[in-house]
C-alpha cells in the first residue's frame, strides 16, 4: 500500500500542480519547486528498500525503514497540503497562485503512502525483541 501511494505521489509530480488566478501559467510540480520531485524519488527509493527488505530482513521487514518511510509519506503529505493551502514562495516569484489537480492527487498519494507505511511498521515482525506470540522484555546482545 506504501508503494502505491509513493506510486501515485510520483505521477502527480509530473501534473499541474499550481496555476495563475487567470490560468494563463501552470506548472507541473516538477517545474514548480525541485522539493517536489526530490521527495517523490525520495520516496521511490524507500519503496524499492521496503520490498528489497521483504525479502532480506528477519521477519520479512526493517521496522527502521517503515517508520522513515512513514515520516516521508508525513513531508510529502505536508508539502502537497502546503500547495493546496498557499503556494510556497507565491511572493517571492510575483504570483498569487491556485492548486490544480496535480497536488490534490499528491496529497491522496501522500496519504496512502503514509497509511501503507504505518500498517507495515505497527506488524510486530519489525521487532528485534519479538519472538512469535511472546514479546521478550530487556535488551540482549545480537
Amino acid at each position: 500500500m506504501a508503494t502505491a501511494g509513493v506510486v501515485v505521489f510520483l505521477i502527480a509530480t509530473f501534473l499541474d500542480w499550481v496555476s495563475t488566478q487567470d490560468d494563463s501559467v501552470t506548472g507541473t510540480g516538477y517545474e514548480t519547486d525541485t522539493t517536489i520531485p526530490l521527495v517523490a524519488f525520495l520516496g521511490v527509493g524507500l519503496a524499492a528498500a521496503l520490498l528489497y527488505a521483504l525479502n532480506r530482513a528477519r521477519g520479512r521487514q526493517h521496522r527502521g525503514l517503515s517508520l522513515t518511510t512513514m515520516a516521508a509519506g508525513i513531508a510529502a503529505a505536508g508539502l502537497a497540503l502546503s500547495y493546496i493551502l498557499d503556494a510556497p514562495g507565491a511572493l517571492e516569484r510575483g504570483g498569487d497562485y491556485s492548486a490544480e489537480v496535480g497536488t490534490w492527487i499528491a496529497l491522496i498519494g501522500a496519504v496512502v503512502w503514509t497509511a501503507g507505511a504505518f500498517l507495515l511498521a505497527k506488524e510486530p515482525e519489525g521487532d528485534d525483541d519479538w519472538h512469535g506470540t511472546e514479546r521478550r522484555t530487556g535488551h540482549t546482545a545480537h
